[in-house]
């Protein structure tokens, strides 16, 4: 079977796969969209994904999207309002904004005001009257090993983020616990959600956006409310060992 093909198949038992967790809790399916996670993916299984239906990628390193995007943006072609959007999931450091804001569609890691501040200074160059997407990284499980905002330095400093004018805040990201048993990271799924809620009831410019699930758990996200999904095995498999 094509490569193409084998993701025609891979895409439907995804997609019904979240039908049917937001069945469970009462969603709508179509209000959940995948992000297809490439990092280490060469090139023409990117285009085949494409070719798959696939629409929204996301790279982990601007260095690694950098490396690749000659064959896929400059040689792709693709039919009008099919072109693919691309999220940054790692982490950005500050020397590599720039280039993240030329590269990327959204950034989903932004996990400090004075990041945030940096990203608009430069978007506002970049992209002017366009203003880039973002979300921001919260650390609701207070684990050491992650990066993001406290969930009490985020309810502070959300006022001044959501005023920048060169960034259009669209929620919320986490990373959920590395667990055997999938029911046991949806506690912080539960948080973030209640935590974007109590936000935005305060917050108007704060979108509904909440990217939590990847491909171990994005079932257990989908039932409480994840908006995307962050799937990189369930859709190319195993990653290549680094020995």
């Amino acid at each position: 079977m094509e490569a193409s093909e084998r993701l025609i198949d891979t895409r439907a038992a995804i997609l019904e796969r979240i039908a049917e967790a937001a069945g469970r809790a009462g969603r709508d399916p179509a209000r959940v969209d995948v992000v297809a996670v490439t990092k280490t993916v060469p090139p023409e299984r990117i285009l085949a994904a494409i070719g798959a239906g696939f629409r929204a990628f996301a790279e982990n390193r601007v260095q690694e999207r950098q490396a690749k995007v000659v064959e896929l943006d400059a040689v792709a072609t693709y039919p009008a309002g099919e072109q693919p959007r691309w999220h940054l999931v790692g982490p950005l450091q500050s020397n590599k904004v720039r280039r993240a804001v030329e590269l990327f569609d959204m950034i989903e890691t932004v996990d400090s005001l004075d990041l945030a501040r940096r990203i608009d200074r430069i978007a506002s160059e970049l992209r002017a009257g366009r203003p880039l997407p973002v979300l921001l990284q919260v650390n609701v499980d207070a684990d050491a090993a992650k990066s993001g905002f406290a969930p009490a330095e985020l309810e502070r400093d959300l006022a001044a983020i959501v005023a920048l004018r060169a960034l259009s805040v669209d929620g919320l990201m986490t990373v959920g616990r590395l667990v055997d048993d999938p029911e046991l990271a949806r506690p912080t799924f539960v948080a973030l959600r209640a935590l974007s809620e109590r936000l935005r009831a305060r917050h108007a410019g704060l979108g509904v956006h909440l990217s939590m699930g990847m491909t171990d758990d994005f079932e257990v996200a989908v039932e409480e409310g994840a908006t995307l999904v962050r799937l990189g095995r369930a859709i190319f498999g195993a990653r290549p060992s680094t020995g």
